[in-house]
Parts: C-alpha cells; sequence; structure tokens
C-alpha cells in the first residue's frame, strides 16, 4: 500500500519506523530538516511530489491546530479514492470536516503520546478507533494496532471526546494545579519528584493540544468534579476529622482498585 504521513514530528516518525517495511511510505513536511533521522522512505517536501505519488492512505500526524489546515492544503493533490486519515488527541470539527471533503476517511487516537510512553514497548498501551467512517481503513487500522499488542476500543466521535474530556482533562488539570503551588525543593522527596516528572511532561505538550483538552466541552464538568472533592478536602482538614478523613480514603482508594 502506498502511504503518506503527514509531518515528521514524533509520531510521524514513528509511523513511518512502523509500516516503512511493508509498504511504500512516504513523508512530507515543509521543514526538510525534520526528516533527516528519516529512513526507508521517500522524503517530499511539495505538493507536486504528492501528487506524482499517488497515495492510498494519508495519515495526518501535524501538530492538532494544523490538522485541518493541513488536509486542506493537500487533498486537491491526492487522487479521488485515497483514505483520509488522522490521529489526534481531540477530535473538534473533524467529524465536519470529514463528512463534507468527499474523501474516505478513518479516525484513531493512539493513547501512548511521546511524552511517556515507551515506543517500543506498547502492550499496556491503548488506542481508540472512531467506529464512522471507512471500514476498509478501520480494519487497517485495527490491524496495525493489533500488531503493536495495543487494547483497541471502538467509539463514535462524541464517545471518543468525552472519554478524552475524562481521561485527559482531569490529570492535566490536577497537574496545572500542582505546579501552580509548587516551589523548588533541595531535597525532594520521591512522591514530588513523580509528580515534577509528570508535570514536565505535560506542560512540554503542544500549547494547541492542551487548549484544545480544556476547552472541550466537556471538560468544565469534569474540573467541577475536582472542585467538589477539595471543597470537602478542605472541610475534613480544617476540622481535623479523623474518622471522616479515614471514611474519604476508604473511599478514594475503592476508584483505583
Amino acid at each position: 500500500m502506498k502511504i503518506l504521513v503527514l509531518g515528521a514530528g514524533k509520531m510521524g516518525s514513528f509511523f513511518i519506523d512502523l509500516l516503512s517495511f511493508e509498504h511504500e511510505t512516504a513523508v512530507y513536511d515543509i521543514d526538510p530538516k525534520r526528516m533527516r533521522f528519516v529512513y526507508n522512505t521517500q522524503r517530499f517536501t511539495t505538493l507536486d511530489e504528492i501528487k506524482n505519488f499517488q497515495p492510498e492512505l494519508v495519515i495526518n500526524a501535524v501538530s492538532l491546530n494544523y490538522t485541518i489546515e493541513v488536509f486542506n492544503q493537500v487533498t486537491p493533490y491526492l487522487p479521488s479514492d485515497c483514505i483520509l486519515s488522522d490521529i489526534a488527541s481531540v477530535k473538534t470539527n473533524l467529524k465536519e470536516y470529514y463528512d463534507q471533503c468527499g474523501f474516505r476517511y478513518v479516525s484513531t487516537h493512539p493513547m501512548f503520546g511521546p511524552t511517556f510512553a515507551n515506543l517500543g514497548a506498547l502492550s499496556n498501551e491503548n488506542a481508540i478507533i472512531i467506529n464512522e467512517g471507512d471500514y476498509m481503513g478501520r480494519v487497517l487500522f485495527r490491524d496495525i494496532y493489533s500488531r503493536l499488542g495495543l487494547h483497541i476500543c471502538e467509539y463514535t466521535f462524541a464517545e471518543h471526546d468525552e472519554i478524552v474530556a475524562y481521561s485527559l482533562s482531569i490529570p492535566f488539570v490536577s497537574t496545572f494545579v500542582f505546579a501552580a503551588v509548587m516551589k523548588h525543593q533541595d531535597a525532594p522527596g520521591t512522591t514530588f519528584k513523580r509528580h515534577m516528572a509528570i508535570a514536565k511532561g505535560v506542560l512540554s505538550e503542544d500549547r494547541t493540544l492542551l487548549r484544545e483538552i480544556l476547552f472541550n466541552p466537556r471538560t468544565s464538568g469534569q474540573v467541577s468534579k475536582i472542585r467538589q472533592e477539595l471543597k470537602e478536602l478542605i472541610g475534613i482538614i480544617d476540622q481535623k476529622d479523623e474518622p471522616a478523613l479515614n471514611d474519604y480514603i476508604d473511599r478514594i482508594r475503592q476508584n483505583i482498585k
């Protein structure tokens, strides 16, 4: 299969490495320097090269804020039977785009971004395949993710955004709060250091991703739950209510079993 990857960043390079030995692959990036470590694949910097390549599948791996813009740039140079795909963490406006673009499509979310995951050992990681769109495209990505040993779930666009609002917004907001009140520690404990490592990883993410996660319409409801729990916990602390604290700890321990 002829596969074009848009963007030679961490995830784009990951998919190139993954696919280039079984498929004819190419990568398109306007910055040639980003492709200097890409191997076993063709490197494109112009749209005419894409037209001549005639890809059967396009994997859009550019930064979130450019996903639709780059699709609009390349689609005039694609054959009409090409399948479009994205791996975006947030699917805002993508369903609407796909519905009017005139191309077959498949949308997935490999939930093992390069910030924390070991891309060489992904058997404990997850992937979401949107169950709307092209059937054969979904079969292809199910095969790709199955080979990596990923746990695969299928959701609609709406269900995906609800899950992301929970699974990303709560840890991201909690990390923001930790970073906001953090002070330098000359002798940090193990727990503090682990939280610090998470904070540095989250805050190294693209600002557009952070914004889209926080501005997801469902995020506010999730963040409100944090506020409610903090209010209860502050009350227990202020009153030094040991029985209430024991009950609280017992309850939250059940959540992480």
